[in-house]
């Protein structure tokens, strides 16, 4: 039997965090079991032990991996400035309040697909939960802060961050909501992402 190599051995740990992230945001941690998880890989039930400790551990680093890759998308979004399609916010708001991204099939943004998870799971999830809404939240209020230097505005930076925290609230709040009623009330989910979308940034 040939040998693992170091390579093999970190594509194979890559592969089962990418495919817990997709599971996870999507049907949930618990509804995932490590049978089935391993099986998505084409790798054996007891493989799971070579990488991971625990499916604890797994869904700490998902979990980080999750929210660095959303904040990865809100850094760019910010990078690239205002345009056509207004503020770097406004298409932050735009983007996550969207039909596409509540019917994701790998559940989107960990902040809204992972939030009710994370407070049933270990501290240790809970931590890596807290450090990407932290994220977030700096971004945001950065963001926010910048806005209004350009406009020639103040704003002190404990409202800069009220503001972040409020809008991150209601972006994660309406995407929960949203995907909740989709199948009974499908108008009633597009009129709340609508609504989010008009006053997301009021």
């Amino acid at each position: 039997m040939p040998r693992i190599t170091k390579e093999d051995k970190a594509r194979n740990r890559q592969n089962i965090v990418e495919a817990a992230g997709r599971m996870f945001r999507s049907q949930g941690i618990d509804a995932v079991g490590i049978a089935e998880l391993m099986k998505e890989v084409g790798l054996t039930h007891g493989g799971f032990y070579n990488h991971f400790a625990s499916k604890d551990a797994l869904a700490v680093e998902v979990c980080g991996a999750s929210f660095a890759a959303s904040l990865g998308g809100l850094a760019h979004a910010i990078e690239d400035g205002a345009g056509e399609a207004g503020t770097p916010l406004e298409r932050v708001v735009a983007g996550y309040l969207s039909p596409a991204h509540r019917d994701a099939g790998d559940g989107g943004c960990p902040s809204a697909s992972l939030v009710v998870d994370a407070g049933r799971h270990s501290e240790a999830v809970q931590r890596a939960y807290a450090d990407g809404v932290e994220g977030y939240l700096t971004g945001f209020t950065a963001e926010f802060q910048r806005e209004a230097e350009e406009s020639g505005q103040e704003l002190a930076p404990e409202k800069a961050r009220q503001r972040a925290i409020r809008l991150l609230s209601e972006l994660v709040g309406a995407v929960v909501i949203s995907r909740a009623v989709r199948n009974v009330e499908p108008e009633l989910s597009d009129e709340i992402l609508q609504a989010g979308r008009s006053h997301g940034l009021d």
